[in-house]
């Protein structure tokens, strides 16, 4: 389709991408990944020219990703039968996928190895810490959205009914992320937290006010912790 001007193409381009991340698993598995590598790479005070290179390199499995989709999808619009061709072209676009997942690989163990090995105690002691408050907060999380589920008769537990038991954890967890490692790794927490929610909703599984709900009691139980240990 042709745009009309730029305001649409930017639209259309919005579309793209939101249409291979909620129909390719391995979209939001780059994407998931992509995210936490970077607000690692944040909590551990690498460089401007490391973080730059991490960001490029996300960014370029994430979009041979996509272009892997346009190739199947032109791919299936041309023809619903096995042909040795089409399977050629579907093969050779997600080599460059895997491609760019490997060098991904690479440039993260070439960031990351050295200062995973020279991560002091005193860092890890505040890391385990933090990780038992978490733990702590995440378990009374989910007592609190069972018993809410059981107050308001929810048929299933596991699946759907108020709250969303997953909108609660993520938000949660992008709370304690939030408090511990505060700036763009919180947020980014958030985002993710966010599309967590979204996925639910846009699933049929959970009302936008069932997430609303979930999200809220996860991020206020984990804040009421952090708050009384005085992080």
């Amino acid at each position: 389709m042709q745009s009309k001007n730029l305001a649409e193409s930017f639209n259309f381009a919005i579309q793209g991408i939101i249409y291979v991340l909620f129909t390719q698993r391995n979209m939001r598995i780059h994407l998931l990944l992509g995210i936490l590598v970077i607000i690692l790479g944040v909590v551990m005070n690498v460089s401007r020219f490391e973080l730059l290179i991490l960001f490029l390199t996300v960014g370029l499995v994430i979009s041979a990703e996509i272009m892997n989709t346009a190739v199947e999808e032109v791919v299936n619009l041309v023809t619903q039968r096995y042909h040795p061709i089409a399977e050629r072209a579907k093969n050779v676009s997600a080599g460059s996928v895997l491609i760019c997942s490997i060098i991904s690989v690479f440039v993260a163990y070439f960031v990351f190895a050295d200062r995973l090995m020279d991560f002091r105690p005193a860092v890890l002691n505040q890391m385990y810490d933090q990780a038992h408050l978490t733990v702590a907060a995440l378990a009374v999380v989910l007592v609190v959205t069972i018993v809410l589920k059981a107050w308001s008769r929810s048929p299933n537990v596991l699946k759907g009914g108020m709250p969303s038991g997953h909108a609660a954890v993520a938000f949660s967890l992008a709370t304690a992320i939030f408090f511990a490692h505060q700036g763009f790794a919180g947020f980014a927490a958030f985002a993710m937290a966010a599309l967590v929610g979204h996925s639910r909703v846009q699933s049929g599984i959970h009302s936008l006010l069932e997430t609303i709900v979930g999200g809220i009691v996860g991020a206020l139980v984990t804040l009421l912790f952090f708050q009384l240990k005085g992080q």
